[in-house]
């Protein structure tokens, strides 16, 4: 299908959406959103977990209303559920006691569409889809890639003009997920669906080329467009085209792109607030013995992502935590190893604990706040809640929860502090409670939200 618009389907100017959270403190989602989805195209949205992504795919869909800024679709505003535009989410969300057909005529239902008029287009729609002759089976049973089709039917069935598709194919296997985008592909490029054009939301590089004719690069906190990469390349696209790897490589290297500062100028320390990636130590320590033993300590980050097999998502998480505890850098769209990670990579076991806590206690805010208030207290004990609440001064409450308990699971594993998740209190390791160990002064307190862990 042309990429040629003939048509403005969806338009957004300066989109703005915050969340209040129970201290009617307000955290602001996405802010200065532009977008405009044109007939004949799909369009792919990329970003780091909590960049907005999913939460604009609900402003479109008007699950939800944005707090500033103009919404269209076809030159209206979008204040509700609009006519001619449907949604696929990632869960499939089937009702159990209902057959296949029942659940795609749900929204027909719903619209008051007369019976036999449902019937007429579930049948048909099921059909499209590849699911003919499972129109009386029930969810449990189809395996997850059919349960998922049943998902795309039930937005088909719709007739709707724009298609919004929320990480529809992240919890299927990779064969599947890649049969039924080929599916989707082979539906649109030959007009066997009415749709006119596409919105997806992924969490993987190679997806996102492979099915859209533009990628929306997202950044966080609060979510915006950073970047916009065009896709000019014919269907099917070879994934291992020299024109598709390019793509992508430039798609990792803005998205692990880091904000710039002067020359010379020294790096600011992490307010107690940052947004630490969710990585084990076990993980990290994966990534950099990859990087070690398969590529010399340095890579090209598509090359490391494919060696790992992890999910890009999975795979920015390990590099931000590699890189705010200083043990790889990562600029260009490539990876390598600092001196310290080669060290830490050279070491034994034991060794590499004291290395570990050597960098979370000097890199990261909150562990190093954590070990100060533990070694100045007379027990050398305090609970959970008293950081919990410090946390929520720049973050919600589930953010501020999930942080903790990241920077927990770090401290765990390096041994600078215990935890006791019977009385959720935290304290220093028995040994260490006569001799406290020294930490690096306090970093001064960020105004306002910390910043992401995203660039």
């Amino acid at each position: 299908m042309t990429n040629v618009a003939s048509d403005l389907l969806i338009n957004l100017t300066g989109v703005r959406k915050a969340f209040r959270a129970p201290d009617r403190s307000e955290r602001t989602v996405l802010e200065g959103v532009n977008f405009q989805l044109q007939e004949g195209e799909i369009v792919a949205l990329l970003g780091k977990s909590g960049s907005g992504k999913s939460t604009l795919l609900r402003i479109i869909a008007g699950l939800i209303k944005a707090n500033g800024g103009d919404v269209l679709y076809r030159g209206k505003t979008i204040n509700g559920p609009a006519k001619g535009i449907s949604m696929v989410f990632q869960s499939f969300a089937l009702f159990p006691w209902l057959t296949v057909q029942q659940n795609v005529e749900l929204g027909l239902e719903a619209a008051a569409v007369p019976a036999d008029e449902r019937e007429k287009r579930a049948v048909k729609v099921i059909d499209i889809i590849g699911l003919g002759g499972f129109e009386s089976a029930y969810p449990r049973e189809l395996s997850g890639g059919m349960r998922q089709r049943v998902g795309f039917a039930r937005a088909l069935v719709m007739e709707p003009d724009v298609l919004l598709m929320d990480e529809p194919f992240s919890a299927l296997d990779v064969l599947t997920a890649e049969t039924l985008r080929g599916d989707l592909l082979e539906l649109w490029q030959e007009r066997q669906i009415p749709t006119k054009g596409i919105l997806f939301v992924s969490h993987n590089i190679e997806e996102a080329v492979s099915m859209s004719d533009r990628v929306l690069i997202f950044s966080s906190d609060p979510g915006r467009v950073k970047a916009e990469i065009p896709v000019n390349l014919p269907h099917p696209r070879d994934t291992e085209s020299p024109a598709f790897k390019a793509i992508v490589d430039e798609i990792y290297a803005i998205m692990t792109q880091q904000p710039q500062r002067a020359a010379g100028s020294p790096a600011e320390p992490l307010s107690l607030g940052y947004r630490l990636p969710e990585a084990t130590p076990h993980r990290i320590e994966g990534m950099m013995e990859t990087l070690a033993e398969e590529f010399k300590g340095q890579a090209d980050i598509p090359a490391l992502a494919e060696q790992l097999e992890l999910p890009d998502d999975t795979l920015f998480q390990l590099l931000e935590a590699g890189r705010l505890l200083g043990f790889i850098k990562v600029e260009h769209g490539d990876v390598a190893l600092l001196p310290a990670g080669h060290v830490y990579v050279d070491s034994t076991d034991a060794k590499r604990k004291e290395i570990f806590a050597e960098h979370l206690v000097h890199h990261i805010s909150l562990a190093t706040h954590i070990r100060r208030v533990l070694d100045e207290r007379r027990d050398h004990r305090a609970p959970e809640d008293r950081f919990l609440q410090e946390l929520e001064d720049y973050l919600t409450d589930d953010e501020a929860e999930r942080v903790l308990d990241q920077v927990i699971n770090w401290g765990r594993y390096a041994e600078i502090f215990e935890y006791d998740y019977n009385s959720g209190f935290l304290s220093l390791p028995e040994e260490e409670e006569e001799e406290p160990a020294e930490v690096p002064p306090a970093p001064p307190p960020a105004e306002g939200d910390a910043p992401s862990a995203s660039a």
